[in-house]
């Protein structure tokens, strides 16, 4: 496979601030964004999860009242801005899916439609409350700037479920994120941005996470949406907690394909799963005593 425009791709992430249950509000906020990022000469634009919806639902109720199809307007929308501009965008989506259930996804779509669906597996907090887990693997998409895998912000915090997206190819890894504000000692960057670098580094593929900003229903977004390099070092951002930012970066996505590191080592030809493969499908659970 090889990939014309993918010696360099103009990647974005669109921060944004979105409230719970303004679904025409936060369609705006998100056409705005893709225009801005088209503007700037994007080939590909990140937004954070859950756009379409919010986050922060009273109930089980309201989640699902606010849960479109994909075939819905927020992706057809999303579609056609990805048509006109001749881009790539990626998002979170509030899901009802073709069985009924209620998902916290991510899409891509490019000018030729949908292109995949991502249903976040890692439930955090009281997602459980509205959610129903994905049961799959994450795509990884073949698009004209390159690979691209798709995961839902606390998915990427489980390095075996991240490795499989670099075991199968991908360059650059979307992430729409939901990142509430947790304390922190003064100076540090969030946890979830070193995260972000880490899983960047040891897998040597680009990482976008697009986090939202400002309160919503009292909850205090991160903000710290950042784009990391093959290294693990930010080439734009970590945004502010406030901002309504626009990041812009240039990723030399071929440059994932090299696995890699100095004249001795490679990243994934240097793995011996034989000596872990068993433990890491059978090690137990702790118990809440060892917790």
């Amino acid at each position: 496979m090889t990939f014309p425009n993918a010696d360099t791709a103009r990647v974005a992430c669109a921060q944004l601030t979105l409230r719970v249950g303004d679904q025409d509000g936060n369609r705006a906020a998100a056409r705005e964004a893709i225009e801005r990022a088209a503007a700037a000469g994007a080939d590909v634009v990140v937004l954070p999860e859950l756009t379409n919806s919010g986050y922060v639902f009273r109930d089980a109720v309201e989640a699902a009242s606010l849960a479109e199809p994909l075939d819905g307007p927020t992706v057809a929308d999303w579609t056609t801005l990805a048509r006109r501009h001749r881009m790539i965008v990626v998002g979170g989506h509030c899901e009802l899916d073709e069985d009924g259930l209620i998902r916290d996804s991510a899409v891509l779509v490019d000018p030729t439609g949908l292109r995949a669906v991502h249903r976040k597996a890692h439930l955090f907090g009281t997602e459980h409350e509205f959610f129903v887990p994905g049961a799959e693997l994450p795509p990884v998409v073949d698009t004209s700037v390159g690979r691209i895998g798709l995961l839902v912000c606390y998915d990427q915090e489980f390095p075996e479920y991240v490795r499989t997206l670099a075991l199968r190819g991908a360059d650059l890894l979307c992430v729409p994120v939901n990142w509430p504000l947790f304390p922190r000692p003064e100076g540090e960057r969030p946890s979830e941005v070193i995260r972000v670098q880490a899983n960047a580094a040891i897998n040597r593929m680009f990482v976008a996470a697009c986090d939202r900003a400002g309160t919503e229903r009292d909850v205090l977004w991160t903000g710290a949406s950042v784009i990391v390099d093959l290294d693990g070092f930010p080439v734009a951002g970590p945004a502010t907690e406030t901002g309504q930012d626009l990041l812009i970066a240039d990723c030399a996505l071929a440059g994932a394909r090299d696995k890699r590191v100095g004249e001795h080592n490679d990243v994934l030809g240097d793995r011996r799963p034989e000596l872990y493969r068993s433990i890491i499908s059978s090690v137990p659970l702790p118990t809440e005593e060892a917790r």
